[in-house]
């Protein structure tokens, strides 16, 4: 009778342990779970700083007549080169053939769109030779100008902000969606830091 009450007592014991373990579990999941929501919100917050979802991959291929040909540009036209950094999804990884290489003065800028909407924070690029009347390059950041460029929906007319000058060669690229396979023409603009050799 005794062994038989101490048999019982254990398996007791045993199903308590299983049962605090299978809780001590779900509590680590639960909490790895509102991590992952908390770093998957934080991403997403980050994200709509950079929307560039109404961003127009193609363009007809006219430059500003005043944009300068790079004379010996790291990426030749007809080369090809990995995008490093993508604007917009299925940029990243995709392969580019260069269409045009200049030198200039290149921009990120911040907006309020002219057609109304959330303001476009962090856009990438926009060159001097694209804005009106900008003056001698490069402009400060705080500068406010207005640019004829129309990368993007609501873009053109409206008066950007100068977040961040760069010096750099920019160039024209046509290259296939990784995430569709759609071929796009005429890209403006990545930077040379953007690309890398094949």
């Amino acid at each position: 009778m005794i062994l038989k009450r101490n048999w019982l007592l254990s398996l007791v014991a045993v199903f308590a342990l299983l049962l605090l373990s299978a809780c001590t579990e779900d509590a680590s999941k639960s909490e790895t779970a509102n991590n992952d929501t908390t770093d998957s919100q934080a991403q997403t917050d980050k994200g709509d700083e950079m929307d560039h979802s109404t961003m127009k991959h193609s363009s007809s291929g006219e430059v500003p007549p005043t944009l300068k040909t790079a004379e010996n540009p790291k990426y030749p036209v007809g080369s090809t080169a990995i995008i490093k950094e993508g604007h917009m999804a299925g940029m990243a990884g995709a392969q580019a053939t260069i269409v045009g290489a200049y030198d200039t003065t290149a921009y990120i800028i911040s907006y309020e769109p002219t057609t109304g909407g959330k303001k476009v924070e962090n856009h990438k690029w926009v060159i001097h030779e694209e804005l009106v009347n900008p003056g001698e390059a490069p402009l400060a950041p705080g500068t406010e100008v207005k640019t004829d460029a129309a990368h993007m929906e609501g873009m053109e007319n409206a008066t950007v902000r100068i977040d961040e000058a760069v010096q750099t060669t920019v160039y024209m690229i046509d290259f296939p969606l990784t995430t569709t396979g759609e071929e796009m023409k005429n890209h403006k603009w990545v930077t040379e830091d953007e690309l890398a050799s094949k």
